[in-house]
């Protein structure tokens, strides 16, 4: 019987969404151990026994798997932000292949092929945003950088490798102003102190940057020093924020953004359209991997300048966008009504005219248009984590357009709606993976659904 401090000898035959590596016993419980690889042959101390499987970790690599590699970030093991950094990218690409079609098969019970992963051209620095949480170590000096795994525990970073140099710039000067004022920092557990979290996008065709500070209170001491500072070592700087959340919660942002330097936004572009990015807007974090899924979406969407688009969950209204000029309507829906008018002005900006966007829910709106008679021909969906659900599918169904392209950022709910779907009298003709975030645990899909007649 399996016990808790017991070192056994495990080969590693498959990997969890999470990261971890898994093997069985001689008697065939499954044990989990991070920062393993598929292929390895480990000498692995149990920390934790359940009833029919165990949780371990590496003592000793006896042989590692030809996929392994030395990470190259010293955080890694620490930090909760990537997980394959251990082995290969091609070694990645395939375990989040594999995520994606065990998903369909297993959980959706869907008998559709799964088209090979798009994979990533760069695997280093191509995030252009960063939220950081901004603690105090030990020493009593501020940290910041990404929670370890499964906590709040900050592990301190002077430079992550996916994202831009800049970004270390900033956080770089972001320290030295704190050791010359004295502002203090946020504490989780009392809800006092000041400075909270550390925001920065960049515009990567633009080069435009954007810092924000969030602050529980309305601002930082000495703001025009901390301005000065940004702007003598960052010569892309284009604004500079103060976002307020004064409330204990995990939710980064406040409701209010106060602008200390520029105009409070950055431009972008992204499939040959100009983009506006605000704090609150959504934006893809790997703007080249996004043009890629895009161009997928477009594809599975096959339109002939005819149709009328229903783009739900469209957040500023990037991928319906940069579909209108291939369709005769375009109808947005996104809740958040911040997104809604970024949409509106993206539309205005790009001289798109066939546009209409609605600050609704996606249920909600679609119920709506179904009312008012408005069949889309195609509808596009984006939607968050959880999924769309049974409801907003059957809604979907009973407006019956022809196709639906189903963009998802998690396999697990993608395949539960794709019965869904099914049920609703759909088919999943096929699906193809993304790799929007290379290192980490995270995988995109597409899917193409075709009504059956």
């Amino acid at each position: 019987m399996l016990k808790k401090n017991d070192v056994i000898h495990l080969n590693i035959t498959s990997a969890t969404a999470e990261g971890s590596g898994v093997g069985k016993t001689e008697d065939g419980m499954a044990v989990f151990v991070p920062l393993s690889a598929v292929g390895d042959r480990l000498e692995v101390r149990i920390l934790k026994v359940k009833k029919s499987y165990a949780f371990g970790k590496i003592e000793r690599i006896l042989s590692p798997a030809a996929a392994r590699i030395t990470p190259d970030c010293p955080h890694f093991a620490q930090c909760g932000g990537c997980v394959w950094r251990h082995i290969s990218y091609e070694e990645e690409c395939r375990v989040k292949q594999q995520r994606v079609q065990d998903a369909v098969a297993r959980i959706g019970g869907i008998d559709a092929p799964v088209k090979p992963i798009i994979a990533s051209e760069r695997v280093l620095r191509y995030r252009n945003k960063a939220q950081l949480p901004v603690g105090t170590g030990k020493n009593g000096k501020p940290v910041m950088g990404f929670f370890a795994f499964h906590s709040h525990r900050i592990i301190d970073c002077a430079d992550c490798a996916l994202q831009p140099a800049c970004f270390a710039d900033v956080m770089r000067i972001t320290r030295e102003f704190l050791a010359q004022t004295d502002n203090d920092i946020y504490d989780e557990q009392t809800g006092k102190g000041r400075l909270r979290h550390l925001y920065m996008r960049l515009g990567e065709v633009t080069n435009e940057l954007m810092v924000c500070y969030v602050v529980n209170g309305n601002g930082l001491k000495q703001e025009d020093l901390l301005v000065r500072m940004l702007r003598e070592g960052l010569p892309n700087l284009k604004t500079v924020l103060i976002n307020s959340n004064r409330e204990k919660t995990n939710v980064i942002l406040g409701r209010k953004n106060r602008t200390v330097y520029g105009g409070g936004v950055i431009t972008d572009k992204l499939c040959g359209l100009t983009f506006t990015i605000s704090p609150f807007s959504f934006w893809q974090v790997n703007r080249a991997q996004a043009e890629r899924l895009y161009a997928k979406a477009r594809e599975y969407a096959a339109l002939t300048g005819a149709e009328t688009l229903l783009d739900l969950y469209c957040g500023t209204g990037t991928i319906g966008l940069s579909m209108a000029k291939d369709c005769k309507r375009l109808i947005g829906v996104e809740i958040i009504a911040d997104a809604v008018r970024d949409a509106e002005h993206n539309a205005t900006v790009n001289s798109i005219c066939n546009a209409r966007f609605l600050c609704a829910d996606a249920p909600q709106a679609a119920a709506q248009l179904a009312q008012e008679g408005a069949r889309p021909d195609v509808v596009i969906l984006d939607p968050p984590r959880k999924g769309c659900g049974e409801t907003l599918v059957q809604t979907i169904g009973s407006m019956s357009p022809d196709r639906v392209v189903y963009v998802s950022c998690d396999p697990a709910t993608l395949a539960r709606d794709l019965q869904y779907f099914a049920a609703a009298g759909y088919r999943t003709v096929e699906v193809t993976p993304v790799d929007m975030f290379p290192r980490t645990a995270h995988v995109e899909s597409v899917a193409l659904l075709s009504i059956v007649y």
